[in-house]
C-alpha cells in the first residue's frame, strides 16, 4: 500500500529539489550590484509621488468586499445550475429566497452609497 505512493513522493522530491536548486543558482550566478533605482517603488515608469505609507480611502475596501460577496453568489448560482434538475421545485424555491436576500443586500448597499464612486456635493 505504501509503495503505491512512492512514485508520487519521488516526483514531489524532484520538483522541490529543482525549485530550490534554481533559486540557489540564481543567488550564486546573479549580479551583486545594488542600484538605487532597483530599491525604488515602480509606479508606471514615473518617479514615485507621495509617501509610501499613504492611506487609502475606505471606499476601495468597501467595493472589494461587495465584489467578493457577489462573486461568491455567482459560484453558488453556478453550482445550483449544475444540479438544477435534481433539486426540483424545492431547489428553485431555495435559490429564489437566496437571490431575494442578495437583491435586498444589493439595494441596501446601493442606498448606503457604497456603489457611488464620486462623492455627492452637499
Amino acid at each position: 500500500m505504501l509503495l503505491d505512493y512512492f512514485p508520487i513522493f519521488i516526483m514531489a522530491s524532484l520538483a522541490m529539489a529543482f525549485a530550490g536548486g534554481t533559486v540557489l543558482a540564481s543567488f550564486w550566478v546573479g549580479p551583486r550590484q545594488d542600484k538605487s533605482e532597483k530599491l525604488d517603488t515602480y509606479e508606471c515608469g514615473m518617479p514615485p509621488i507621495g509617501t509610501p505609507h499613504e492611506r487609502f480611502n475606505v471606499k476601495f475596501f468597501l467595493v472589494a468586499m461587495v465584489f467578493v460577496i457577489f462573486d461568491i453568489e455567482i459560484v453558488f448560482l453556478f453550482l445550483w445550475a449544475v444540479i438544477f434538475r435534481r433539486l426540483g421545485w424545492f431547489g428553485l424555491a431555495e435559490m429564489g429566497i437566496f437571490l431575494m436576500i442578495l437583491v435586498f443586500a444589493l439595494l441596501y448597499v446601493w442606498e448606503k452609497g457604497v456603489l457611488e464612486w464620486a462623492s455627492k456635493a452637499k
